[in-house]
């Protein structure tokens, strides 16, 4: 079933009338038997709050309880199941618009996306594109982009998607005869799961995509068939919708940062006192980015979320540190995050060194290098505000880490901190202003910024002073290693040597102390001693050690001047970005820089990591980090960008398509919007009022309370009548069927005024709903069903959607039906912008 959105609208709602809300019949339930409760106090002993027990601990329980079965599944626990997984993944919080502010926002949405767009567009017809197979793809000249496969790039058994029949495996090109002519034309020849095809190759240059999967396989589950393309038609639907859910929680987010206010930053004259000690000559592109980010501080009201993508070296601090100046001399505090103690530590360094002349602004470095006694005071320094500049790694996310006036984050190499880390810093970007700095930025980051959900500044210039990087690719062998190593050794300079695990480090140890017995060698890695790393870096720094050997841990931000040779082993167990990153410790300064790349031996590498490698061997240049992160991105997969669970999403049509469907749709992401109405407005007319045992409402500590508390629960949201619900059974057990028709009805009121239903009603066989959606947003809900009996029974004429059942049913099957259609379509809502 399709996940549904927990982020249901909180209404403020109005009554036009002053008689008293309509409690669905359930005063009349409990008539019969007030003579017999008569002496019973109705004093509810605990006020409802959602998740807690509905009684007081004393209650007394039936007699016969019905234990809840674990395996139960009855509609409302299916649907309370979905609500509570989704819910979870989402903000409980985040607030709702009206209709008139949420179309001022979608209208800048909108043009932050075309902006986006038009960067494609410029990509795109430059020949390189951002998804996979970028070479095949391109601008279409006609207002949209195509990535459709030029069919004599493809090679044989490659699989290709036709966008009306399915995928299948691509076997050739020949020339062939037309019926009723004598001239023969080229063809693309097709394998189908149940024969042959041929298309002319014009018009399978308009149908066909290449078919690439997020992730190592690139093989398709199974082909479609040529005789029946209703399995594809429906795969084709299912990515549809993934796409929709993806844009529209995309849409929220960004919504909701657009809502955000802060009064811009003074355009302070100081800071061009500040940026004049920048010892070097900007390049345009960086001028650029400090033009940026000035704008985004001092003409905007919104938070910042910019990106600085550039080279290592390239000048990505220079743009924080000006940021930092900018927001810390108007008298807030910032903070600079970075994945290691080693890169925080090189960090802290430059700041304090930059700031120096500042007296009045203090800098903090939070680590682990630190006692407890230094660690609780900077901790009391930063609440109580006597710290303005805090860096740190993760640790500055804590709980026990409380800012006094926090203006500004600084995240450099986003991609390396954890799934937790990315979602605290995400908090963060609703409040305050956001700057990630990073070389080669994360699918997800890089698809954000191509499509204009952030603001980016690509620093892609090299200084006038840098040298490409010379890459060196060839299988394992210690003759190699140790004759890169002497060459650098005897031009005076240093040598990383990396490796994937810290347990292969002694190794290597062991072979090079014999090989140089009089250089200073030494291992750093995450695991040792603080004090250890510490002083080992510090040496390595200072140029005492000649060679380190290492983990990853050097892959971002270290700065050695004179270490311009770094070897890495085991090169297939690295991620792409972590190569390019790992060649930029190297050729910081003026002198050429040698990176050597091993692999143990071809013949064991997974298509995957060949993959990577040539697209290591083809960006040598300098600038081309970017490019890199694109052609990641087509490797790793798409999946990546919302994460593993879209994985099969794009499997079912393929990246090429997917990604196609996916801008389509974000030009028209405001056609998708659902207007909820008040819960008080919506009427069902079914006529039905079922009366509950009396041995039920007995031990009911006190009925009449509790149907006024399940009324405001319904009236609030469908999270808070949620938790009723199961706080409800979770004291008393699973309630007798009449009871469960009642809670139905509140949960069809709740479904239908979040989905813009006023109307349920029912006539013999006919049931009808009066809604405010439109056409498209039906046809949205309706593509996201998945019960065949719902979908096919339901049709949508003028503002009424209507089902014509096949036999007139007994009321209480009606809105059981009723019930379980709407559930059906209200999973769709993720996949609408709702006001």
């Amino acid at each position: 079933m399709a996940s549904f959105s927990p982020n249901t609208p909180h209404l403020k709602l109005t009554s036009t009338s002053a008689a008293p809300p309509r409690l669905w019949g359930w005063t009349s339930l409990f008539t019969a038997h007030k003579q017999a409760k008569k002496k019973q106090s109705f004093q509810f002993k605990a006020v409802y709050t959602p998740g807690l027990s509905l009684s007081s601990p004393t209650s007394k329980k039936p007699t016969q309880r019905r234990e809840k079965n674990e395996n139960e599944t009855d509609d409302i626990s299916i649907l309370n199941e979905r609500i509570r997984r989704d819910f979870g993944k989402r903000e409980a919080t985040r607030p709702v618009m009206d209709s008139e502010e949420a179309d001022k926002y979608i209208q800048l949405v909108k043009e932050q996306q075309q902006k986006g767009l038009q960067k494609l567009k410029g990509k795109k017809s430059g020949g390189g594109g951002a998804g996979a197979g970028a070479g095949d793809s391109g601008y279409n000249g006609a207002g949209g982009f195509s990535y459709k496969v030029d069919p004599y790039s493809l090679r044989s058994s490659d699989y290709v998607v036709h966008k009306k029949v399915g995928i299948g495996k691509f076997v050739g090109i020949k020339f062939d005869v037309q019926k009723d002519s004598t001239v023969p034309i080229e063809y693309v020849f097709i394998e189908y799961a149940d024969g042959m095809a041929k298309l002319p190759v014009k018009q399978a240059s308009r149908m066909l995509y290449r078919y690439n999967l997020p992730n190592e396989t690139k093989r398709p589950r199974t082909l479609s068939k040529l005789s029946d393309t209703t399995a594809w038609e429906r795969r084709k639907t299912k990515g549809k919708v993934a796409i929709q859910k993806m844009v529209v929680d995309l849409m929220e987010l960004y919504l909701h940062r657009l809502k955000q206010k802060r009064p811009p930053y003074p355009k302070n004259p100081a800071i061009a006192e500040f940026a004049a000690q920048f010892p070097y000559e900007p390049t345009p592109d960086q001028k650029k980015a400090f033009l940026d980010v000035e704008r985004d501080l001092t003409e905007r009201e919104t938070p910042m979320d910019r990106l600085i993508c550039g080279d290592v070296g390239f000048g990505k601090t220079e743009v924080a540190l000006r940021a930092i100046f900018c927001v810390v001399s108007a008298g807030k505090q910032a903070m600079v995050l970075a994945p290691t103690i080693v890169l925080a530590k090189q960090h802290f360094d430059v700041v304090s060194e930059r700031f120096s002349k500042y007296p009045d602004i203090k800098v903090g470095l939070l680590s682990r290098f630190q006692s407890k006694a230094e660690k609780e005071e900077h901790l009391d320094m930063i609440k109580h505000g006597h710290l303005n500049i805090i860096v740190g790694t993760h640790s500055l996310l804590g709980s026990r880490v409380v800012y006094n006036n926090l203006g500004l984050l600084v995240v450099d190499e986003e991609q390396r901190f954890g799934v937790k880390q990315k979602e605290k810093i995400a908090s963060f970007k609703i409040s305050v202003d956001v700057l990630t700095l990073s070389a080669t930025p994360i699918p997800r980051t890089l698809y954000l910024a191509l499509t204009g959900f952030r603001d980016a500044s690509l620093i892609s210039t090299p200084p006038p002073e840098r040298l490409p990087i010379k890459t060196h690719l060839s299988a394992f062998s210690k003759e190699k290693v140790i004759s890169a190593i002497k060459y650098e050794l005897d031009r005076g300079g240093q040598v990383f040597y990396v490796l994937p695990r810290i347990k292969g480090l002694e190794e290597p140890m062991d072979f090079l102390q014999q090989a140089f017995p009089g250089v200073d060698i030494a291992i750093a890695h995450g695991q040792q001693y603080s004090r250890q790393l510490e002083e080992t870096m510090e040496k390595f720094a200072q140029g005492a050690i000649k060679i380190l050997i290492c983990t990853n841990i050097v892959e971002s931000g270290l700065d050695i001047q004179n270490a311009n040779t770094i070897i890495v082993q085991d090169v297939q167990q690295f991620g792409l970005a972590q190569l390019y990153q790992l060649r930029g410790r190297v050729g910081r300064a003026d002198k050429e820089a040698h990176a050597y790349l091993f692999y143990p031996d071809k013949s064991l590498l997974s298509d995957q990591a060949l993959e990577r490698l040539a697209a290591l061997e083809e960006c040598r240049e300098l600038g081309q980090g970017f490019q890199l992160a694109e052609k990641d991105m087509g490797i790793r997969g798409f999946g990546t960008i919302f994460g593993e669970q879209q994985t099969g999403d794009v499997g079912n049509v393929g990246v090429d398509l997917f990604f196609e469907m996916l801008f389509e749709s974000l030009s028209k992401v405001d056609e998708h919007c659902v207007i909820s109405v008040p819960y008080k407005s919506v009427q069902i007319d079914i006529n039905i009022n079922p009366r509950l045992p009396s041995e039920y409402i007995n031990h009911l500590e006190n009925p009449m309370e509790m149907v006024n508390e399940a009324e405001k629960a319904a009236e609030q949201d469908i999270w808070c009548l949620m938790q009723f619900t199961e706080s409800l059974r979770r004291q008393y057990g699973k309630e007798p069927y009449s009871m469960e028709i009642l809670l139905k009805k509140l949960y069809v009121r709740r479904m239908a005024a979040d989905i813009g239903i006023t109307k349920i009603y029912a006539s013999g066989k006919m049931v009808g709903m009066k809604t405010n959606m439109n056409k498209k947003v039906f046809k949205m809900m309706i593509d996201s069903m998945t019960s065949e009996v719902h979908r096919n029974s339901l049709t949508f004429e003028g503002d009424q959607i209507k089902a014509e059942l096949l036999l007139e049913l007994p009321r209480e099957q009606l809105l059981n039906w009723i019930f379980q259609c709407l559930a059906e379509l209200y999973a769709s809502l993720p996949a609408l912008i709702k006001y």
